[in-house]
């Protein structure tokens, strides 16, 4: 699993290079995360961090954004673990899903905000990307689902982080296309 994370990697920053040539220094990436800093983040949220979550983090702990920093897909910022437990305490206490309607596919339990929801990545307008480590019956443990702050729908975009990534290089490959 460890060498399927560095091969994303490798295929992010190439992928990036072949239309920006300064794309990897403006990732800005972090460097590896140690497994102490892992079973940290585990402890703070109260659940395990999904395998592929483990290994892709031991490459790079996320991106430090700054003005200027490049996205690692679509237009996500790749959050350090740091991050991700201060996003994740920030949705605990302030997500209100008041006047929201949930608009929820099968695979993913009917609620708006699920503490069991590992907040990833983040497009700078209040969204993030999940791992769900608490899918209904018909899902998958680790899968991938974006959390939209302002709308009720939740659907799951790939049954693990993986696959999100090739499924997003893909995307990007047929639109150079």
């Amino acid at each position: 699993m460890k060498n399927q994370a560095l091969l994303l990697w490798h295929k992010i920053i190439e992928r990036g290079n072949f239309r920006t040539p300064e794309y990897q220094d403006a990732l800005n990436l972090l460097p590896g995360a140690a497994d102490e800093e892992l079973t940290h983040l585990e402890d703070k949220i109260g659940t395990k961090l999904p395998e592929e979550m483990k290994h892709f983090y031991k490459v790079h702990n996320g991106q430090n954004w700054t003005a200027g920093s490049h996205t690692f897909v679509r237009n996500l910022t790749l959050l350090p673990l740091s991050a991700i437990r201060d996003s994740w305490n920030f949705l605990q206490e302030e997500f209100d899903p008041d006047g929201l309607e949930m608009d929820i596919e099968p695979g993913i339990k009917p609620m708006l905000w699920n503490s069991k929801w590992i907040p990833i990545a983040e497009n700078g307008a209040g969204d993030y990307l999940c791992l769900d480590t608490d899918p209904a019956g018909e899902g998958t443990y680790g899968q991938v689902l974006y959390f939209w702050h302002d709308w009720g729908n939740r659907s799951v975009e790939a049954a693990n982080l993986y696959d999100f990534i090739e499924n997003c290089l893909q995307e990007e490959a047929e639109n150079e296309d």
